[in-house]
């Protein structure tokens, strides 16, 4: 059993700052976990306006917090957020994310990040080769 606690892990080097200050993410679940998905508790704050493009990754993002948007940008289709509201990334969709007031998200993605990862110049994370998941 694995049992970690949110204050105590944002302590540690599980709580990563995005380079442009637009999010705040403590890692709960990793690679190293081997549970085969990493689960994050992420601050996105007042706001933030930009975009992302997860090629690598499948993400799923729960509200538990503040309200905002996010804009799929396929068909240029804005969904709003807000507490209760779980959006999907199941087609490694690029879309941007705007926060209108701080919001604190929980978020899975598979495979699983190794936890040091930030966006890169596409909005994604890199596939590092530690985090692909082998059967």
């Amino acid at each position: 059993m694995i049992v970690r606690n949110l204050a105590e892990a944002n302590e540690t080097s599980r709580k990563i700052t995005s380079p442009d200050g637009n999010w705040q993410s403590t890692r709960l679940l990793l690679k190293e976990d081997q549970m085969g998905f990493s689960f994050h508790i992420t601050t996105i704050f007042k706001g933030a306006d930009f975009q992302m493009h997860y090629q690598n990754h499948l993400e799923s993002v729960y509200c538990m917090s503040g309200e905002g948007e996010v804009e799929t940008l396929a068909d240029g289709v804005k969904h709003p957020i807000k507490p209760g509201t779980i959006y999907i990334l199941d087609k490694h969709d690029k879309h941007v994310l705007r926060a209108f007031s701080e919001m604190t998200m929980a978020c899975v993605f598979n495979p699983p990040v190794i936890g040091n990862e930030t966006h890169n110049a596409e909005g994604a994370y890199e596939l590092v080769a530690d985090s692909v998941t082998t059967e």
